[in-house]
């Protein structure tokens, strides 16, 4: 056997070891390329060896390496939640809350969205801060998740100003974060709240380069393993215009909601934010923060701040 051929098998079996499994055979069908690194020895011009690293690129099926839900149900321990009960409509205990219903009908336009194209992976995103973005996320994840038999996943991936764990009323660590870089599993990180079928995974704790770690490819990793275990995962971004993470998120994703505030954000921010994503992965603009009374009745509006006496609506 070569020493090539060696290393690749190391690879391959420090791979698998990371990912909790076995070494998979070569796979036939789909393949996606994650970067390995092996250590070989080097022939060098006297005739001796050293030490050099290489870059190895390693095939993998959509599935392998992909966790079960039995492991995933039994450490995942259902968490505690005190959820603020003035922006997450779906956990304060209360029916017929105002927005509710408006939720619903977003709930229904993804679905009929999802009959024209693949639709799982939803990013959520603004063009500049303060525009409701995560109270859009949460409220989404929490209405799609009540569809008898409907498993969500609910990501902060806004590692630079995190608010979906004070809105659900959890820890924020472990989280994203400390999984992109390495320090932790996906089971760590994910969390199971009140409701059946909703989990969480915070942002993790603090880092210097959040850019650099959504870009890689270690997200796509976690998305690959527990994309078979949800009908629809909501990642809650950082805005699109002030820094690049969005734009650098949504390549691993199906799609985008972007939520602008009514008579705040100025329309060159939005056409800017709207200029980040390729046209086909729009797919729809939720405007938050719009007076009831200058809402038309044929158009969806949700109460967004129903007690500040403010709605919302998306188009």
């Amino acid at each position: 056997m070569s020493r090539i051929h060696e290393a690749l098998k190391k690879a391959e079996q420090e791979r698998a070891a990371s990912q909790g499994g076995a070494a998979q055979p070569p796979y036939s069908g789909s393949v996606v390329s994650e970067p390995s690194t092996a250590f070989i020895d080097e022939p060098r011009g006297n005739g001796s060896s050293g030490i050099g690293v290489i870059s190895l690129p390693t095939t993998m099926s959509p599935h392998v390496g992909a966790l079960d839900l039995e492991t995933m149900l039994a450490r995942c321990t259902p968490q505690t939640w005190l959820p603020d009960e003035k922006v997450m409509l779906f956990l304060n205990g209360e029916e017929g809350v105002p927005g509710t219903e408006e939720y619903r009908t977003l709930r229904s336009r993804l679905y009929h969205a999802r009959e024209k194209m693949p639709l799982k992976k939803i990013l959520v995103t603004s063009a500049l801060p303060q525009e409701g973005k995560s109270f859009t996320s949460a409220n989404l994840a929490q209405v799609l998740v009540r569809q008898h038999g409907r498993r969500v996943l609910l990501i902060d991936a806004d590692l630079r100003n995190p608010k979906l764990h004070m809105m659900l009323g959890t820890t924020s660590s472990p989280g994203l974060a400390d999984y992109l870089q390495g320090r932790t599993d996906e089971f760590s990180i994910m969390q199971r709240g009140p409701l059946e079928n909703l989990f969480f995974i915070p942002s993790g704790g603090e880092i210097s380069d959040p850019s650099e770690l959504v870009g890689g490819e270690r997200l796509k990793l976690l998305l690959l393993r527990v994309g078979d275990l949800f009908d629809w995962i909501v990642i809650d971004s950082p805005p699109a215009v002030p820094v690049s993470d969005a734009s650098m998120l949504c390549k691993a994703c199906d799609g985008v909601l972007m939520v602008v505030r009514s008579n705040a954000t100025p329309t060159d921010m939005a056409r800017r934010a709207r200029q980040e994503f390729p046209d086909e992965m729009l797919v729809g603009v939720v405007l938050n923060g719009a007076q009831s009374a200058s809402v038309p009745y044929s158009r969806y509006y949700y109460d967004g701040n129903h007690k500040n006496g403010t709605e919302s609506k998306t188009t």
